[in-house]
């Protein structure tokens, strides 16, 4: 292996496209340290601490995990990477309702080329509304209990609010600050390596992995190590680096897995060749929907929570409050399980079209063995989908109950059960696995190993 890293750095090419990612990371990350300028550090930092197990504290916790953004700070890349993802959602699913999207998709380079300038521009559309209502939101929810304004004196009007001057350089610059964050993707996508927008993501979930830790040791340190009971002790770590280890074994295994079908294509005579008549597979991925039903469930399970928490004090509301918090476990695991198998469904659905597929396979001569080109090999690839969707569905409830069953069983913090599933973990791997083949691809083009070959 450290052969292998050795001759990743002697190749030039390679070597260039490594460093030039390695500092526009570095550069993302230190945006995340300058907040804006008319933030009191102190008196923010004091509020999330008194609010960091509040819905709100929960609702941004779980929403920078997978927009790469500090929504906890109010720096220059707070909102991160956030509007981007949901301008690019929302294109995704349009283009599979609305036709002239969907002929744009169809056109190949050019038409990819034209929805990603709609894309840029949906982005700071949405900025400027999202910095708007989050800079409003922090300032009535960020409180430390005794009146203190988030805001320094100096920048707000007699009533202890931002000036109207003030509230516009906010957003503008927040606008500014994720604007920049996309330059840096398309920067890493077009000089460097890998897939720039995924591995900014993957940086804010990295950078949030060493905290957790620090505090395990700094507990170990106070309390000590014991052999078992409370506490932390042996037996505990023992079973946490077990179960780290099975759980990424299981995420890599569910994230490269396959439904290989057996197809056979037409021979094509030119000339004196012979071409094709070979027997291929048709790959048909576990997991075709990704992380995103896990990000739409969690999304949409941390509303209830945040709403009913005005009404608290009713009956009914209180009930309700208490069924949607990360607290029940039961209620809570159990709609949170039925969204994602719900969400893998509909956006299988949306991303996987059978028809075309089997359409595309017609017009290449390609037949699958066993049934007719067409319908019937439409019908047979989609109830396959059905199938297997079912299987990936289930291991990603899984994954994304995971960490609240560990937390509650083996008494551990909730960010260090973190690392044991949800969506963090499932994006890491994934770009982690992206990474690790367009590397694979400039040592293979140079006759080297791949960096999973044996």
């Amino acid at each position: 292996m450290f052969e292998k890293i050795r001759v990743i750095f002697t190749i030039p090419e390679l070597r260039r496209k490594i460093f030039l990612t390695l500092l526009l990371l570095a550069i993302f990350r230190i945006g995340f340290h300058i907040n804006l300028p008319m933030i009191n550090s102190e008196v923010l930092e004091k509020a999330f601490q008194v609010q960091s197990e509040s819905p709100l504290g929960n609702l941004l916790s779980q929403a920078e995990f997978f927009s790469a953004s500090e929504l906890r700070q109010i720096t220059i890349f707070g909102l991160g990477i956030m509007p981007y993802i949901s301008a690019s959602i929302i294109f995704q699913l349009l283009a599979s309702v609305w036709k002239p999207l969907e002929m744009l998709q169809k056109e190949g380079e050019s038409g990819r080329k034209k929805i990603n300038e709609y894309t840029r521009y949906a982005t700071i559309v949405l900025c400027l509304f999202q910095s708007w209502f989050y800079l409003i939101a922090m300032a009535h929810g960020a409180a430390t209990g005794n009146g203190e304004s988030i805001f320094l004196p100096q920048f707000c009007n007699d009533a202890g609010q931002l000036t109207l001057f003030w509230q516009f350089t906010a957003v503008f610059t927040m606008t500014c600050g994720t604007a920049f964050l996309m330059w840096l993707g398309e920067q890493i996508d077009a000089y460097g390596i890998g897939n720039g927008i995924s591995l900014l993501i993957m940086a804010g979930i990295l950078a949030r992995m060493p905290a957790p830790i620090i505090q395990l040791c700094n507990d170990i340190s106070a309390n000590g190590l014991s052999v078992g009971g409370e506490g932390t002790s042996v037996v505990k770590l023992l079973v946490l680096v077990v179960l780290f280890v099975a759980v990424i074994s299981g995420v890599v295994f569910i994230t490269l897995g396959q439904r290989r079908i057996p197809s056979q294509s037409a021979k094509h005579v030119r000339g004196r060749r012979v071409y094709g008549g070979g027997r291929q597979y048709l790959p048909m991925r576990v997991n075709q929907a990704g992380v995103m039903p896990i990000i739409f469930a969690s999304s949409l399970l941390m509303i209830p929570s945040w709403l009913f928490q005005g009404f608290r004090g009713n009956s009914v509301c209180n009930f309700l409050y208490e069924m949607f918090s990360h607290d029940s476990l039961f209620t809570y695991n159990l709609m949170y399980i039925a969204l994602i198998f719900f969400f893998c469904y509909f956006w299988t659905a949306i991303t996987f079209n059978p028809k075309d597929m089997a359409d595309n396979l017609k017009n290449n001569g390609t037949i699958i063995r066993g049934h007719r080109p067409g319908k019937q090999t439409a019908d047979y690839l989609e109830k396959v989908m059905v199938h297997i969707t079912y299987v990936g569905a289930a291991f990603l409830a899984l994954v994304a109950i995971l960490p609240a069953l560990l937390a509650n069983a083996l008494e551990i913090r909730h960010d260090l059960a973190s690392f044991y599933g949800g969506t963090g973990l499932l994006i890491a791997v994934s770009v982690a696995f992206d990474l690790v083949q367009k590397i694979d691809s400039h040592l293979v083009m140079r006759s080297y190993k791949g960096l999973l070959e044996k």
